[in-house]
């Protein structure tokens, strides 16, 4: 298989490209710089595209890839809308090259309130990171829109709070809603469930809650 991982410098975006290559997947690495990419691999390419806002350019990288994978997502709070306006095109870019499977990350915050979600979730948490990064999860949501208006094979994953901690395997997968009391997930974690996307056609168009 090869895959076109968009944010490949990225805190998941570098996970997706190591655990693909694990998996004996050629890969496209879409960086803006090269020198922030540590990883050397025989199937593994580097396509430089510093701004994610022309889909002729965005095309090329794309050329004979059977999924795209973006971790694409603003650094800050204060960075505006990266998501949606690189997710867009993308779209676009994929749809002129005949590809069709995308998974990308979103946040767990975008989705609805599970059933059996704890009171500190409902009442507390979920509140209060949504109203101190509104802009942000405004920009996610625009994404999303995006992704579900358009004829990709689409999946959104919703991770709540991201840590830095080792690949697991083990974790809480809901399809179509976030994953009741589920407070943190590893990037790494994140990258493994994205990879499993890609194969599993129970998951086209659908929104995935991922939590420990």
């Amino acid at each position: 298989m090869r895959v076109t991982v968009f944010g490949a410098t990225g805190g998941i975006g570098s996970h997706v490209v190591r655990q693909a290559l694990d998996l004996g997947y050629a890969v496209t690495a879409v960086v803006r710089d090269p020198a922030r990419l540590d990883v050397r691999h025989p199937t593994l390419e580097v396509a430089a595209v510093p701004a994610l806002d022309d889909a002729d350019a965005v095309g090329p990288v794309l050329r004979g890839s059977d999924a795209v994978l973006s971790g694409v997502g603003p650094r800050g709070r204060h960075d505006g809308p990266v998501a949606s306006t690189a997710t867009r095109t993308i779209l676009s870019a994929m749809h002129a090259e005949g590809v069709r499977r995308l998974v990308a990350v979103s946040a767990a915050p975008v989705g609805p309130t599970p059933d059996g979600d704890s009171f500190l979730n409902r009442r507390i948490v979920l509140p209060a990171i949504s109203a101190l990064l509104r802009d942000l999860y405004a920009d996610l949501r625009a994404m999303e829109h995006a992704m579900a208006n358009s004829p990709a094979e689409w999946t959104v994953v919703r991770p709540p709070k991201l840590v830095n901690r080792p690949l697991t395997g083990r974790y809480r997968t809901a399809i179509g809603s976030n994953v009741a009391r589920g407070y943190t997930i590893s990037r790494a974690d994140v990258a493994h469930a994205m990879l499993a996307t890609v194969g599993d056609p129970a998951t086209i168009r659908q929104a995935i809650g991922i939590a420990y």
